[in-house]
């Protein structure tokens, strides 16, 4: 916020030499108009900024009506009530300043505040609307911005549809929210066009709006291919979760076996809805699935899925993906493993040196209830620059669970690594340490550790942590 302001106090005294609006601001942006009105008041009050008081320099007279376009855009953004109050009287004639009058619309001076919606009302309407949206949703956030979204929607509702498209394809995602939920309450949108919408807008709020909708637009005997293969197909887990739960009310369980394997586990779950309620047996199908430990084909969404709907006595097959090809297998395998309660610590310590992350973070998912038991040695020949990075932050992630003098010694050996990550890390691993009881009071190599880790603490901070370990300050 204080970059925006600083931006504002530039555009104001640029504005007070007399500089055209539209070289100043860009016009269209109303993150520009929101740093001029915060940055106008800005200059009045920190005499510190390194810019010139334009209300020194250059003045606005009593008399407003004198003003021209640049400067009365300074008047509508005066600390002063009674200027903007005049000033908005007088912006009818200067419909680029309709913006400020946006802004005027949730003023905090009641006078001001009701003289500029009046000319709002006067100048709102379908085309102008559009223009403004993203404008008036931002002020509308403000405690008495309310009035500029409610003229927007009565603006939008009397408007054309291509008013409405204008605003469906706004970069800004809060207009598109808006747009969409509008467009969905007057029915303005079929059920194809608003599956294509939950399908390729990227975001998660238009997609489940959409989605929804789509559906509720149908009869369950209506649902036909072109919604739900859009539905099915979205990247968005929740709106392909969408399309496998209609496809119960359109009677097509066969199609949702398909989605038993998904990436997604939200998506996996109501495919398993779906096949249950048709009579399908879905643990028998993971089951079978996965009955082939070798096989080049096997999807991970159907290895952690086992372990999703199997029980304990899955965790064979879970144990024999440990050696697949597919890293995606490996990890989910390590996974489901864990979801079964049978992660053994000394067959999935190999895997820390995994050559793909997601297998490693996986695996120290898993192993971390045990890390006290794991052999700290090893563990610290894996922080060693010149493992694998992945490698080194799993060990550090163990180590650090770790605690005690192993996890201290761990931290300040990172202290100094060329990763920046790794050092703060490791930072924070030693200000939050403390003596834990296999830590043997009085060890000297605690209080050599905490030396070399002063610059972390302060003396007060440095004292305590060598009392609480039976050191001498």
């Amino acid at each position: 916020m204080r970059a925006d302001i600083k931006v504002g106090t530039g555009a104001a005294v640029r504005l007070a030499q007399g500089a055209p609006l539209r070289d100043v601001l860009d016009i269209d942006a109303p993150d520009d108009w929101l740093a001029l009105d915060a940055g106008v008041r800005a200059v009045a009050w920190y005499r510190s900024e390194p810019v010139p008081d334009w209300q020194y320099t250059a003045p606005l007279p009593d008399d407003v009506t004198r003003l021209g376009e640049s400067r009365l855009a300074l008047a509508l953004c005066h600390h002063d009530g009674r200027i903007r109050d005049a000033a908005v009287g007088r912006s009818r004639q200067y419909p680029a300043l309709l913006p400020l009058i946006v802004i005027r619309c949730a003023d905090w001076v009641a006078p001001v505040r009701e003289r500029a919606r009046e000319l709002l009302c006067e100048a709102l309407d379908g085309d102008t609307a559009a223009g403004l949206a993203p404008l008036i949703l931002r002020v509308g956030r403000r405690s008495r911005g309310a009035f500029g979204v409610q003229l927007l929607e009565e603006a939008m509702r009397r408007g054309s549809h291509g008013c409405l498209d204008a605003l469906i394809a706004d970069p800004d995602r809060t207009v598109r929210r808006f747009a969409y939920r509008l467009a969905v309450e007057q029915r303005l949108l079929g059920p194809v066009e608003l599956a294509r919408a939950a399908n390729r807008d990227t975001d998660t709020v238009v997609q489940d709006l959409c989605a929804t909708a789509a559906l509720a637009a149908l009869r369950d005997e209506d649902i036909h291919d072109d919604v739900l293969a859009l539905l099915l197909t979205a990247r968005n887990p929740r709106t392909r979760s969408t399309g496998v739960t209609a496809l119960r009310r359109a009677g097509r369980p066969q199609q949702a076996e398909g989605f038993l394997s998904d990436r997604s586990a939200v998506v996996r779950a109501c495919a398993r809805y779906v096949v249950r309620q048709h009579g399908g047996d879905v643990t028998a199908w993971y089951r079978k699935r996965c009955a082939a430990p070798d096989d080049p084909e096997l999807p991970p969404g159907a290895v952690i899925g086992l372990a999703e709907c199997g029980d304990r006595a899955d965790a064979g097959l879970l144990w024999s993906f440990l050696a697949h090809p597919a890293a995606g297998v490996r990890a989910q395998a390590v996974a489901g493993l864990r979801a079964l309660d049978r992660a053994d610590a000394q067959r999935l310590r190999p895997l820390l040196d995994d050559p793909a992350p997601g297998v490693v973070r996986e695996t120290v998912t898993a192993l971390l209830p045990s890390a006290k038991d794991l052999p700290a040695d090893r563990l610290l020949e894996r922080i060693a620059p010149d493992k694998p990075r992945h490698v080194r932050v799993a060990a550090f992630r163990l180590l650090d669970a770790h605690g005690g003098a192993v996890a201290l010694r761990a931290a300040v050996g990172l202290l100094d690594d060329p990763d920046a990550k790794l050092r703060a890390w490791a930072g924070q691993s030693v200000q939050r340490w403390r003596p834990s009881a296999d830590v043997r009071p009085g060890d000297a190599e605690i209080g050599e550790l905490l030396d070399r880790s002063r610059h972390l603490f302060s003396d007060y901070v440095l004292r305590r942590r060598k009392w609480e370990a039976g050191l001498a300050g």
